[in-house]
């Protein structure tokens, strides 16, 4: 019965399809196009070439051929170059020094210099990552050149030039994709929002409206029957939405699973769970819809910087470490990277099912709280 009425309220209210289905699709349309290439590509850069000569033009049209550079100017001056990053026009400046090729030719050691516009994270690293790597890979070209030219073999010279040859893998993202590094976790923690704030509005609608008694009365006074009731429309929809963003990431835009997607959707349904969970325990903490909207959507925006996506947990202040526990988005995190990237596991996973699981309780604990708010139509007590 409570089900059914539920149902009705769900259908009858376009704001509740509006954020519980419309927003979930927007964000995975929003997110997978935005950054469907992966990494952002042809990002502006000025070269400052003071030397104008081959090997610095060589240089130049090295820098142009990376992937994540365009070369898009050629100023005379530093001073020119620093007026079009300030003007956001361009991300990084690549400055070559006059006497550059009469410096190599002499055995001299010039220097390169490179600047980049930081206030922009991302586009700010990898430029400093391909500009570092074309003044090591040119020194190392003309350092090869001159060798060869005095009559040591290819490999001679790079056994001098590098000793230890580097091989790097990237473990869980070798494609260093951006997508797969955000979208994992932003859009079942955007969905964590979403489920914490809607869930407190559906709980206290009822008392601010005045039909949390009559609730009551349909339920035999049964707080338990009202809760598991109230909010099952609410789950069959939640799961439905993570069910899709699963789905989504690793079918159709084959994320890497290693676990395989069953073992996905059982950490985002518990995830889910625990969410509904923790939204009930904030409102029957405060009831008070407004000051408990408030205190749900400034810890699921927090969940976002401790959750350990972005910085990592362990460089944390001691404090910090142990309050990210408290937060589902977390231990989604460490299930994800677990499951999907490292291919771990349960037993060596096991805790972080366990704090999920662990959520689960909080409306119990609640549940009389709750139930004197319902009965006494009050939003503080």
């Amino acid at each position: 019965m409570i089900m059914i009425r539920e149902w009705r309220l769900l259908t009858s209210r376009k704001l509740y399809i509006s954020v519980m289905i419309g927003a979930p699709i927007l964000c995975i349309v929003f997110f997978l196009t935005l950054m469907q290439d992966g990494l952002p590509n042809e990002m502006p850069v000025a070269v400052v070439d003071m030397d104008m000569s081959n090997i610095s033009r060589r240089l130049t049209r090295q820098l142009d051929a990376f992937k994540q550079t365009e070369v898009v100017t050629k100023c005379t001056s530093f001073s020119e170059a620093r007026k079009l990053m300030q003007e956001g026009k361009v991300y990084g400046i690549y400055y070559i020094p006059e006497g550059l090729e009469h410096d190599i030719l002499s055995f001299r050691q010039p220097k390169v210099s490179f600047y980049t516009n930081n206030s922009y994270i991302v586009a700010g690293s990898l430029l400093f990552r391909d500009m570092k790597t074309l003044s090591v890979l040119g020194s190392a070209y003309v350092g090869k050149e001159m060798r060869t030219a005095k009559g040591q073999t290819e490999e001679q010279a790079m056994a001098e030039l590098q000793p230890i040859a580097i091989e790097s893998h990237s473990i869980g993202n070798p494609w260093v994709n951006y997508a797969i590094y955000l979208c994992n976790v932003i859009l079942p923690g955007l969905l964590c929002v979403i489920i914490i704030i809607t869930t407190v509005y559906a709980l206290g609608s009822e008392v601010k409206q005045k039909r949390s008694r009559n609730l009551l009365r349909i339920a035999k006074d049964d707080m338990f029957t009202v809760i598991v009731g109230k909010l099952l429309p609410h789950t069959l929809i939640y799961l439905l939405m993570i069910t899709l963003i699963e789905v989504t990431l690793y079918g159709y835009m084959q994320f890497p699973c290693k676990n395989g997607l069953c073992s996905m959707l059982v950490v985002s349904y518990l995830f889910v769970l625990a969410c509904e969970s923790l939204a009930v325990f904030f409102y029957s903490l405060i009831p008070i819809m407004r000051i408990s909207l408030s205190i749900s959507a400034f810890f699921c925006m927090l969940s976002f910087s401790i959750s350990g996506f972005t910085f990592p947990v362990s460089e944390m202040h001691p404090i910090i470490q142990t309050w990210a526990t408290v937060f589902p988005l977390r231990h989604f995190f460490l299930l994800y990277v677990d499951n999907a990237l490292n291919g771990i596991s349960f037993c060596y996973s096991w805790t972080s099912y366990l704090a999920l699981t662990l959520f689960l309780f909080l409306p119990i604990l609640s549940s009389k709280r709750l139930h004197t708010v319902y009965k006494y139509d009050v939003y503080d007590i």
